[in-house]
């Protein structure tokens, strides 16, 4: 009998990739472009000048600096490293309560419901839900930039997605996915279009409509892989390849489907809780009641504060009635609504939204009566079953400070711009398409790529006869697509690790999908150079 072959494990990976960059500091001579700083909508950024490269006389290899780049990658990762360690133990307490379980046992029982009507049953209420929600991801994805935000979401969508006869890469899809789908979209990203098209001296977010166009193609395209997925899944469970490590996810929400007994009832902590919300927010609205919500260059004032209000006081008081579960997921709900207005109106990050998170954590343990050393030993414990997840962003942030360190990222990037030197029209935009898929599974951060690509991208595009946009355009598709696969993605890593989700399990199911989308967008950069666009 064959022996089975013991596939490395995602920390091994990671770090021997570390390994590698650290190889390349001693192949690849070390260089540098001079920088400058550049202004546009009243930012600044530093970028590159065209033409300015250099080789240094004195290289820095790296050798022990592997591992000193592994505490550099903690250090530079701080933030979304705090963050998954925040949402998981506030996700911990929400488990606890029973109150996920009860929701999904709700929305199960609404969906059989609907099956009664015979469109629905039709088009099947399953995959009505699955495109429904990654619409949603994709229109935050496109609009605001959704990225690190969805591994938060991995805990609800991916016990969801399996209740409902799925997966836990179903629940990945139609999330963390969905998101990815609408960044290389980009319809108004601010990290992405706003930067890339300020720095090429391009009024910001023209060229929308066929940016619009392209949106639609890529969602019909990754909603309909997804479905065809999650279809063969729901047949047949064990064709999932990840079927032995969604146990745990059946294991700890077994109570989706009734087999865990839940007491219904309302405590008269949950009703001091819902008082204070309630009184911080009307406090809250009464000092903010106008707000101000960005979607690109539009400016839209709202009273949000003060309408999120006045719903938390409407909705909650007969969801206490009913019970304190329903008064939990409505504290989730609302989490989620301040969320999007915090990132739309307020420009939020990850330490506001881990904040938030964190006391909506709380808030949900004293809501079912938990005392403080209840609370506190549920929030370690998540914090300790989430750690792993934490720990590999910091691990992967070690890729990237080793090419930093090593001066070998600007030399990279000019070898390959040279490859457009005698090229067409249509193959310069390809190769740009190409050097942007490469350069974003080293540096998988938009706004730091555009920066250090955009102002050699655009110029040159001037010489050879190709609008800027096009180039703005190679670099959305470039940004966008390989996010999914990256191993230098914190974001990445995190969602898959938070879904337990092995790395290496992922590539082998995801690339012919990325495959599919990469020449997908070489496709759509054909109308670029060859018809009249509005834009470009």
């Amino acid at each position: 009998m064959a022996k089975k072959r013991n596939i490395p494990h995602t920390y091994v990976i990671v770090f021997f990739i570390v390994v590698f960059a650290a190889l390349l500091t001693w192949l690849v001579p070390a260089g540098r472009f001079e920088r400058t700083t550049k202004s546009y909508d009243g930012n600044t950024r530093e970028v590159i000048m065209p033409g300015s490269f250099k080789y240094l006389e004195e290289g820095k290899p790296q050798t022990w600096q592997v591992f000193s780049a592994i505490f550099d990658g903690f250090v530079d990762k701080a933030d979304i490293i705090v963050f998954i360690l925040l949402i998981g133990g506030a996700f911990w307490i929400l488990n606890e309560s029973k109150a996920i379980d009860v929701g999904i046992l709700s929305m199960l029982k609404f969906t059989r419901k609907l099956e009664r009507f015979k469109p629905v049953k039709f088009l099947g209420v399953n995959n009505i839900i699955l495109t429904l929600i990654m619409l949603v991801f994709s229109i935050f994805g496109a609009v605001f930039g959704m990225s690190e935000e969805t591994i938060a979401f991995i805990i609800i969508f991916v016990p969801l997605a399996i209740s409902m006869g799925y997966d836990s890469i179903t629940g990945v899809m139609i999330c963390y996915m969905a998101a990815s789908l609408g960044f290389a979209g980009a319809l108004l990203n601010p990290f992405t279009i706003g930067i890339a098209q300020g720095l090429s001296d391009l009024p910001l977010y023209s060229g929308i409509e066929f940016r619009l166009f392209c949106w639609v193609i890529i969602n019909l395209v990754g909603i309909g892989w997804t479905l065809r997925y999650a279809a063969r899944v729901q047949r047949n469970p064990r064709h999932s390849p990840v079927y032995e490590e969604d146990q745990y996810w059946r294991d700890k929400h077994a109570g989706a489907e009734g087999k865990r007994m839940v007491t219904y009832h309302t405590p008269k902590s949950a009703w001091m809780v819902y008082g204070i919300i309630q009184t911080a927010l009307l406090v809250w609205a009464f000092l903010l009641p106008d707000s101000t919500l960005e979607i690109g260059q539009a400016r839209y004032h709202l009273p949000l504060l003060p309408i999120l209000a006045a719903l938390f006081l409407v909705t909650s008081i007969p969801l206490l009635l009913k019970s304190v579960h329903f008064f939990i997921l409505n504290l989730l709900m609302f989490t989620i609504l301040f969320l999007i207005a915090g990132v739309m109106g307020y420009q939020w990050y990850v330490m506001e939204i881990a904040t938030l998170f964190f006391a909506m954590g709380l808030l949900a343990g004293i809501s079912m009566g938990y005392g403080p050393n209840l609370i506190t030993k549920l929030f370690l414990e998540g914090v300790k079953d989430i750690l792993s997840a934490a720990m590999i962003v910091g691990l992967a942030g070690g890729i990237l400070i080793v090419l930093q360190n090593g001066q070998v990222i600007d030399t990279i990037l000019y070898y390959v711009s040279q490859g457009m030197q005698s090229a067409g029209k249509y193959a310069s935009v390809s190769i740009m398409y190409g050097i942007q898929t490469m350069i974003n599974i080293i540096i998988p951060s938009g706004s730091a790529k555009a920066a250090l690509t955009m102002p050699m991208m655009s110029q040159f595009s001037d010489l050879i006869g190709v609008s800027r946009q096009a180039t703005v355009m190679a670099f959305q598709f470039g940004d966008g697509f390989t996010n999914m696969i990256t191993p230098t993605s914190g974001v990445l890593l995190g969602v898959l690790s938070v879904a337990r989700i092995p790395y290496e399990k992922w590539v082998k199911w995801v690339w012919p999908f990325i495959v599919v989308l990469i020449v997908l967008g070489l496709l759509m950069l054909i109308p670029t150079v060859t018809m009249e666009l509005n834009g470009f």
